[in-house]
């Protein structure tokens, strides 16, 4: 039997609050998509949006996914002030969601009476107790969204209190004392909350931060401290203005740190990574790779002391075990690496070698590493270009095909209001076997037209790389202060039908040809993989 003191419920409003986020537009088939891989990780509530209030969110409640280990919630707010809550067709329409759970919004700061809603303490104190007494009568679990409570309480007191007093007696299960405007301290939260407590049983808490002060994730930690059993948030933190609690960060807080119970297994634990990386992916955002417990550097180690203390024991540099977060430990190489860099980095790409037998070859390695880096090359980013190049120095291994020379010319026509006519044309010359090669195409922009071009030549030889494709492009000027005339650094990500991406990169004066070494590097690698070197 659950431990109720041990017991912390998460309830997950990404589809809700996080389509309130500037940049994102869910639509019907994304918040399918997301609700069965919040399923996955167990959480126990999933706020699926706001009946009413727009199409996607009407079609989305029409065709609820089927849950195995979460319930959805539906959202909205209290009946109209003009209207009984049988009249009201807002919050019918959440009522007649398909859902267990209804979660409805109301006012505990008396600022917002006097200068949003107008009314007068009674009609709001009405409104929260009607509205949460109609959806028990329906056979709903109600909870209740006190808004602005911590701004309300340190405003007025006696008000915020009789708001959640009075929401907690018309029969809400869950009182959700609310940060919206994310303006509240973890002492301040921790405080309030104690005083709560003396009013209402934690066990019918929970907490609900912005993150306007970047301490959203701290004012949860600091709620369940003081006595509250439910958390709300969202995947990666996404939501208005900077974002809600960041669930990715809390949840393995929760269970890793404060040895709480939140209704996840191990292996769910595993999958956090991935469905933070699978969101990031879907909704266009560039992954944070140094997001706690989920980013890829969030275990890396780059300095050649910390590699060292690491490798003999990963409890020096590492407060918990990246595997139990489906994440693994990274060793950077860069101009900063030692030889234990080096060497666990060659392990981590599964590159088999006897030290003892290339020792010299290592010190060779790391040598290079550093000069290169100098030269605005970054290994740490570049994990199959740092593979090549060790294959190079510790194998001699030769290259696959070698250039000539290239060029690319670009015919732009100016169309007037800012719009231009433009396309690109490229023709190489390489080397196979001795043997050279030319080949010619057509492309938008200089380097898609040069990639077409090299592997027109290349895949009558090797099939396989038509299996790969550029799934991101980076540019970034190394020496700024040289304006033009900058070296210019090239990151290029490539991926395969399976899944399966690696980075490249290429640094020149010349963009293009910085562009050049990273397709190469992008496609030697490929090539390498497959027979199996």
């Amino acid at each position: 039997m659950t431990n109720k003191k041990n017991r912390v419920y998460i309830y997950d409003s990404t589809l809700r609050d996080g389509a309130q986020t500037s940049t994102i537009n869910f639509g019907l088939s994304d918040k399918i998509t997301i609700s069965q891989k919040l399923d996955e990780l167990g959480f126990d509530y999933i706020e699926g949006g706001w009946p009413g209030a727009n199409p996607t969110d009407d079609e989305f409640f029409k065709k609820l996914p089927k849950l195995k280990n979460s319930k959805f919630s539906a959202f909205g707010m209290t009946h109209r002030r003009d209207l009984s809550a049988d009249e009201d067709p807002g919050l019918n329409a959440i009522i007649n969601s398909n859902t267990d759970t209804v979660c409805i919004v109301g006012k505990s700061w008396d600022f917002h009476l006097t200068h949003a809603l107008h009314i007068s303490k009674e009609e709001n104190l009405q409104m929260i107790e009607n509205s949460i007494k109609y959806i028990v009568e329906n056979n709903k679990e109600a909870v209740f969204d006190a808004e602005h409570f911590f701004d309300g309480f340190k405003s007025n007191k006696k008000f915020a209190l009789d708001v959640i007093k009075c929401a907690l007696k018309a029969g809400a299960r869950w009182i959700i004392l609310c940060d919206t405007n994310g303006g509240s301290l973890p002492s301040e939260i921790k405080e309030i909350i104690k005083q709560v407590i003396k009013e209402i049983p934690g066990e019918n808490l929970g907490i609900h931060c912005h993150d306007d002060t970047g301490q959203a994730v701290a004012n949860s930690i600091a709620a369940v401290e003081a006595g509250v059993r439910q958390v709300q948030g969202s995947i990666n933190g996404i939501g208005e203005r900077c974002g809600n609690a960041n669930l990715t960060s809390i949840i393995p807080t929760l269970i890793l740190k404060m040895g709480f119970d939140v209704g996840i297994n191990d292996t769910q634990l595993k999958n956090l990574k991935s469905v933070s990386h699978y969101l990031d992916d879907l909704i266009g955002h560039e992954r944070n790779d140094f997001a706690p417990y989920v980013g890829k550097y969030a275990f890396a180690h780059k300095g050649g002391l910390h590699v060292s203390a690491v490798t003999k024991n990963p409890e020096c540099y590492e407060h918990t075990k990246p595997e139990r977060l489906g994440n693994k430990r990274f060793i950077v190489v860069s101009d900063q690496a030692g030889r234990s860099n080096i060497i666990d980095r060659l392990k981590e790409i599964n590159i088999d070698f006897d030290d003892k037998k290339i020792s010299s070859h290592i010190t060779n390695l790391v040598k290079e590493v550093k000069s290169l880096e100098a030269k605005g090359y970054s290994y740490d980013v570049a994990d199959a270009s740092f593979a090549i190049l060790a294959h190079k120095i510790l194998f001699n291994t030769k290259d696959l095909f070698s250039l000539v020379n290239f060029d690319t010319t670009n015919d732009v026509e100016y169309l007037g209001e800012n719009k231009i006519k433009s396309s690109s044309k490229a023709s190489i010359k390489i080397k196979i076997d001795n043997k050279t090669f030319f080949s010619e195409s057509t492309g938008n922009g200089p380097v898609n037209a040069l990639d077409l071009a090299l592997r027109k030549i290349l895949s009558t030889k090797y099939p396989q790389l038509k299996e790969i494709h550029l799934s991101d492009y980076k540019v970034r000027i190394v020496n700024p202060s040289d304006g033009t005339k900058a070296i210019t650094r090239v990151l290029i990500e490539f991926g395969d039908k399976n899944g399966n991406k690696w980075t490249t990169i290429g640094v020149s004066q010349n963009i293009v040809y910085a562009s050049f070494e990273a397709l190469k590097d992008g496609i030697t690698y490929k090539l390498l993989k497959v027979d199996g070197k």
